[in-house]
């Protein structure tokens, strides 16, 4: 099941995060996880978040640029070589990744690694005919 990402690009300085997540806040929208990469200028927000419509919204009325991605979330036993485990089947699948970020989801001794493919498509075929466990939306927010 994929889920929606928000990718906002934010000047790479004092008080630009701050903004995204002030414009968040005062539209009750919470934060499941985010990643932050920075280059020398910019960086790169990646936002996962349940009302993704409304946030993208709200932050382009205030400025900002946002780009809505695919995005898988797949648990990963935590553990030695629980990742090496998953991203073998991926190799063998020939799945390309092109960034991936992880958070912790409470439950099972798992974390959860989001997962950005460059063919969604191909890696919705690998990672069902592989049996891996992909975090649905409700799941993940609620």
């Amino acid at each position: 099941m994929r889920i929606k990402q928000l990718s906002l690009f934010v000047e790479n300085k004092s008080g630009s995060l701050h903004s995204v997540c002030k414009v968040l806040a005062e539209n009750n929208i919470s934060i499941r996880t985010l990643s932050l990469a920075d280059t020398e200028q910019f960086g790169i927000l990646r936002l996962l978040v349940k009302e993704w419509e409304a946030a993208k919204n709200v932050l382009e009325k205030a400025g900002f640029i946002v780009k809505i991605t695919e995005v898988f979330a797949i648990p990963v036993e935590d553990r030695p070589g629980g990742l090496a485990e998953l991203l073998a089947i991926l190799d063998r699948g020939g799945m390309n990744v092109e960034y991936m970020y992880a958070f912790t989801f409470g439950r099972n001794d798992r974390a959860v690694i989001v997962f950005r493919f460059e063919d969604p498509d191909k890696a919705c075929k690998v990672l069902e005919d592989n049996k891996i466990d992909v975090i649905k939306p409700i799941d993940l927010f609620d």
